[in-house]
């Protein structure tokens, strides 16, 4: 998410592609004279607000010193205690709190969730990871030079391919996006480097992937991820959005969206989800998100192989962040307190994600309601998912 085209699905403070023009579009509504050092004060536990640990002060940070209008979280301790936080506000025209544990956007999440099935249906035989992609959709990719007989699945996965990102090239068009509009709106252009031979992020290898699940199952992937991932790990408030669903079904902070720094904040709660489609349409919540990653990590969800090769890592620095590497569809990320932590994170307009989960039970997710686009917004989110899991 370092980028700062319309990488709007790019994970963690990487995905920070604005779709500038496609937010006024979507009936914004302007925040005019409210200002974020005039917001209630954060919400929290009785004795959080007697006495506020880290994971509530460093949200307490993001509203009041980073100008976040709301953050939420979720955090997990080694028994699979669960604490949730909020800080800020939930609506700036009403005054209304933050939902605790509300739903949000959860942006490049959704990339994870792609891999999995890709992951089981290569466990079921029935996809090589090897194989290319036209051995699944023969004669669709094809470009500048862009060959679907030399890109594997791994590459689309592990985001090796060279193919160009679509979201940097969307039009002022806002509407539904059919998978395969945004997949020929990449074609336009030529790759970025011949397959195999470097790294860089691009949304573009995840609708792919979903147009794969698609042709192999025979089966929506929205469908397929419901009943391979959510049903069974018992997701209860995760769901990808049908056409045309452009509201936020359950309990949820507003989202919001700034075009400067000196702007007012826009309400962009309500949006079409569909150009981001397998790379980033899902909804969820903090503790949702941490319930599948942590069943992703027990093995819950993939026999060991599989799991061995999505943790199967090469470095990802440049986007998100030091010492972090890109596996097939999570990132490991190194912990100031030793170890790692496993997960993606997410950026859609109005909200932004970051978390993980560790190999021994703890987890966090930390949500803030504005898309980041500096490096200081990023780095205090990053530093409250630190403190959740280090605490």
């Amino acid at each position: 998410m370092r980028g700062q085209t319309r990488q709007g699905l790019r994970s963690p403070g990487r995905q920070q592609g604005t779709r500038r023009r496609a937010l006024s579009a979507a009936a914004a509504v302007v925040i005019g004279v409210m200002t974020l050092g005039a917001l209630a004060p954060p919400a929290a536990s009785a004795a959080a607000a007697a006495r506020p640990d880290a994971v509530q002060q460093s949200l307490n940070a993001l509203v009041r010193d980073d100008g976040m209008p709301a953050a939420l979280a979720s955090v997990q301790d080694r028994k699979g205690r669960t604490r949730t936080y909020t800080a800020g506000l939930g609506n700036l025209a009403t005054g209304a709190p933050v939902p605790v544990d509300g739903q949000v956007r959860i942006g490049s999440n959704t990339k994870t969730f792609v891999a999995v099935v890709v992951l089981q249906l290569v466990a079921e035989r029935r996809m090589d990871l090897d194989a290319t992609v036209d051995t699944y959709l023969p004669g669709l990719v094809r470009g500048e030079r862009i060959d679907g007989r030399r890109i594997t699945v791994r590459q689309l996965l592990q985001q090796t391919s060279g193919l160009p990102n679509y979201s940097d090239h969307l039009g002022d068009d806002v509407r539904y996006y059919a998978p395969r509009e945004l997949l020929a709106v990449a074609l336009q252009h030529p790759a970025d480097f011949a397959p195999g031979t470097s790294w860089k992020y691009s949304n573009t290898n995840y609708v792919l992937a979903g147009l794969l699940v698609q042709k192999v199952t025979g089966r929506p992937l929205a469908e397929e991820i419901d009943r391979r991932i959510i049903k069974p790990v018992g997701l209860r408030h995760t769901y990808f959005p049908a056409p045309g669903d452009a509201g936020i079904r359950e309990p949820h902070p507003h989202g919001y969206y700034r075009e400067s720094a000196n702007a007012p904040l826009r309400d962009i709660t309500e949006i079409d989800p569909s150009w981001g489609w397998a790379a980033g349409q899902m909804v969820s919540t903090s503790s949702d998100l941490n319930r599948f990653f942590g069943a992703l990590l027990t093995g819950r969800l993939l026999p060991s192989a599989q799991l061995a090769q999505m943790r199967s890592t090469v470095p990802a620095e440049a986007t998100f962040g030091s010492g972090s590497r890109y596996g097939l569809g999570i990132v490991s990320r190194p912990l100031p307190c030793g170890g790692l932590s496993w997960g993606h994170g997410g950026s859609f307009p109005g909200y932004e994600t970051r978390g993980g989960a560790t190999d021994d039970g703890r987890a966090a997710n930390v949500v803030v309601t504005m898309q980041l686009t500096d490096k200081a917004g990023r780095m205090g989110l990053e530093r409250a998912v630190d403190a959740a899991l280090c605490r």
